[in-house]
């Protein structure tokens, strides 16, 4: 249906192309596009996307007003139809508070810890696999990304979806190869522009993975007494009446959710510690730091040092690499029109069947009234002078609430993140400790990232960084 903007409402984009609007140009190149319109059209504006009008908010001193309200506002359904379009998973009686309610008490307080402990030890042997194959002194070569998503990819698949014989090699490896293959094609995925020879590829890769991730005891249903992560979670999914084979393709969706961003982040990670060398120095400074603290055993008491100690450098170098790189889109739907109060005392009123939108990459991520040269990478962006982390940001002279969103906000904050960052600054200080590692050409740059991965969480690159590297000589 043709829309006409009305009184008190966002400025409307409808695109020259009817019923497809600016899908094409949303698609291609998020960031871009909403950059382009932002310029236009200020914080708020609304653009026709497939037939859908979708208001684009912008401000994060506004983003409250659409974060807490949900009399209005509908996070669960658009989510429902990505569920369908990406992993064919149908939910009918799916209940989202219930489901992270299941999901704090698995990745918070002692389950958290077991699981951390169990990532640290699958990345210790996966490490030493590596070591293991070359002698000491024999330099690899491989894409950074391709080592750090296979590394983190295998080491998180064997902590939550570990089954007795998933330490098998060639398994672990086809879960990892059916995994890159099906991830790849995720964006068409969600917006349905899968070509015909890559449609037959999604689907094939879809039912191996459904396959490898429903060990025997799945169809038995007698796993009742295990307390490994994915039989808990499938006792969960049975609790709400899903059904055998909605059961194996949640399983999908959990292993996309839980293992989808952490190899790409820490690629992005040391990518950026690789090319700007004072960063580099800055953290194996506060390295030699710990392991002085720990009378030089580092890296038998990783773990234990980790969360014992603080690690400020390192930290800033995170929260900058999450800045620049963690790009998700958060969709609400209107459920009955509605009046929008932005903080600057604005009112637009937003109309039942429509989406909102926030792009927190754009802003406040990437505005450079927040931070100053957001395309840079500053290693030091998140620490005060003094060395402690920073964390007041302004705008306009206001002290802003939200000054980075990788993780989103307050109660719809994602309920892994604890375990992601301890798998990511695990894995960092192993590589950094254990590994001499070198940019091919010292003079290379990241790569550029893929443009189509914007609004699905981690962005990826378009191509890789060669790197070499060795187990350290210890003396």
């Amino acid at each position: 249906m043709m829309k006409s903007v009305r009184k008190n409402e966002p400025p409307l984009v409808k695109g020259l192309i009817p019923w497809l609007g600016h899908a094409l140009e949303f698609g291609k190149d998020a960031a871009k596009f909403l950059t382009r319109m932002k310029q236009k059209h200020g914080d708020i504006f609304t653009v026709r996307v497939c037939g859908h009008y979708i208001t684009v908010l912008l401000d994060p001193n506004s983003y409250d007003a659409i974060l807490d309200d949900t009399a209005s506002l509908d996070f669960s359904r658009y989510a429902q139809v990505l569920k369908q379009r990406i992993f064919n998973l149908r939910l009918p009686n799916h209940n989202p508070d219930t489901e992270r309610a299941w999901m704090e008490q698995h990745f918070q307080g002692p389950s958290l810890a077991r699981l951390s402990s169990s990532m640290h030890l699958h990345l210790q042997t996966l490490l030493r696999e590596e070591e293991r194959s070359c002698s000491p002194a024999e330099w690899r070569q491989d894409g950074l990304f391709s080592l750090c998503y296979s590394l983190l990819f295998r080491a998180g698949y064997l902590t939550l979806f570990g089954t007795e014989k998933s330490n098998n090699v060639t398994e672990l490896a086809a879960v990892y190869k059916e995994f890159r293959k099906f991830d790849g094609l995720l964006t068409k995925l969600a917006r349905s522009t899968l070509k015909q020879e890559e449609k037959r590829t999604a689907s094939l890769s879809q039912k191996r993975l459904w396959e490898l991730l429903s060990p025997a005891w799945l169809s038995r249903g007698n796993g009742s007494d295990s307390s490994s992560w994915q039989q808990s979670y499938l006792r969960h999914l049975q609790r709400e009446g899903v059904d055998t084979e909605m059961q194996r393709r949640a399983m999908l969706l959990q292993l996309w959710a839980t293992q989808g961003n952490a190899g790409p982040a820490a690629f992005w990670l040391l990518g950026f510690l690789l090319t700007h060398p004072e960063a580099m120095r800055a953290v194996k400074e506060e390295l030699r730091g710990l392991a002085l603290q720990e009378d030089g055993s580092l890296q038998h008491h990783l773990l234990d040092t980790l969360e014992h100690h603080s690690t400020p450098v390192f930290d800033s170098v995170l929260s900058e690499t999450l800045r620049l790189t963690a790009a998700a889109l958060i969709n609400r739907e209107v459920i009955q029109n509605t009046t929008l109060r932005l903080a600057s005392g604005q009112k637009y009123q937003l109309r039942q069947g429509d989406r909102v939108c926030l792009f927190p990459f754009l802003s406040p991520q990437m505005d450079p009234q927040i931070h100053h040269d957001p395309q840079t990478f500053q290693y030091d962006r998140f620490l005060n002078a003094d060395g402690t982390e920073k964390k007041k940001f302004y705008k306009d002279g206001e002290r802003l609430k939200y000054y980075t969103m990788p993780w989103g906000a307050d109660k719809n904050m994602c309920v892994g993140r604890h375990f992601a960052v301890s798998g990511i600054k695990q894995f960092a200080f192993m590589v950094l400790t254990q590994l001499d590692l070198e940019l091919c050409d010292p003079t290379a740059t990241v790569p550029p990232v893929n443009p189509s991965r914007y609004g699905f969480g981690m962005l990826q690159p378009d191509g890789d960084l060669e790197v070499h590297y060795r187990l350290k000589t210890l003396h």
